[in-house]
């Protein structure tokens, strides 16, 4: 675009903002020039690791979920792209977009070699006994990847989910769902300080979320889209490649990470949660699956097996 060309094009954005197009010159003309650090705000992210003990590898354990919460902040911006889009989204969109969260599931999972074999284990159940009662449980954004990726009959936890009312209330789909095991006593209905303190900082924003994901969630707009697109063999592996990436690859190589360092001896330890995290954690007790339609009979009944 030529100078004079480029100039009306600019003037034409800022008339529409109500900016005249001297100001916002003059601006730029006093403006600094951006810098790396000041783009990704180096010094403030490279701020936020402050350990709790003198153990060195909790350095590792810090970093390594705070880069899984920048993936999870990613994979949700991702699934927007889906989900909130205005116009119908086509097999190439929804594959493209699919595949780029399928890969950072990816990474996430070969990351566990990081932290699997970046901590020693002599050091890790030193500190670890400092950070009860929090958990990787408590990642709300995971939780929010789960709520917009597929529909809230599948979260339920497995004993429920065949007899649950699903015209009941948000509110009680969430006292259901599967990660409520992992921190409720399901004879009395009391909860651990695990879920107490979590649904104290997020429960309002969750049920605010699976409402608004409700109709635009991954499985309901892979559902609303023309029947012959829904055929189209590359978005199938798409969907299937992230269904099983996210609840039994990804699950597992967090279950035998913590294998590594609460399993072995007379008795596993349990998690600074407080759960039982062998049943807790394994896909195959949990039956977490986003797409049960995409799969065959003999695939579901043997789900985190195969």
């Amino acid at each position: 675009m030529k100078k004079d060309e480029l100039l009306k094009a600019i003037e034409e954005k800022y008339d529409k903002l109500g900016v005249p197009l001297e100001t916002m010159l003059e601006g730029l003309l006093h403006s600094t020039p951006i810098t790396y650090w000041d783009y990704i705000q180096t010094d403030a992210l490279l701020g936020l690791q402050i350990p709790r003990t003198t153990e060195k590898d909790e350095m590792v354990f810090i970093m390594y979920h705070q880069v899984n919460e920048l993936l999870f902040k990613m994979i949700l911006w991702e699934i927007d792209q889906i989900s909130l889009a205005k116009e119908t989204v086509s097999a190439e969109k929804f594959s493209k977009h699919l595949m780029r969260i399928s890969r950072y599931f990816d990474m996430l999972c070969s990351s566990f070699d990081v932290m699997g074999e970046g901590m020693d284990v002599e050091q890790y159940l030193k500190f670890r006994n400092t950070l009860a009662p929090a958990s990787g449980f408590q990642s709300a954004q995971y939780r929010k990847i789960e709520f917009a990726s597929t529909e809230l009959i599948n979260l339920i936890d497995a004993r429920y989910r065949n007899t649950i009312d699903r015209n009941s209330s948000f509110r009680n789909a969430f006292e259901h769902l599967y990660w409520q095991a992992a921190g409720k006593n399901h004879k009395t209905g009391e909860k651990s300080i695990l879920i107490q303190l979590f649904e104290k900082k997020y429960m309002g924003d969750f049920i605010d979320f699976m409402e608004d994901y409700n109709e635009c969630n991954l499985s309901k707009k892979f559902q609303q889209l023309p029947e012959d697109v829904q055929k189209n063999p590359k978005l199938i592996k798409a969907m299937r490649h992230y269904d099983y990436t996210v609840n039994v690859k990804w699950v597992l190589a967090h279950y035998n990470a913590a294998g590594k360092y609460l399993g072995g001896g007379d008795k596993d330890l349990e998690a600074t949660g407080g759960s039982n995290w062998r049943k807790y954690m394994h896909p195959k007790y949990q039956r977490r699956i986003f797409f049960p339609y995409l799969w065959n009979e003999e695939e579901l009944k043997n789900w985190g097996t195969f």
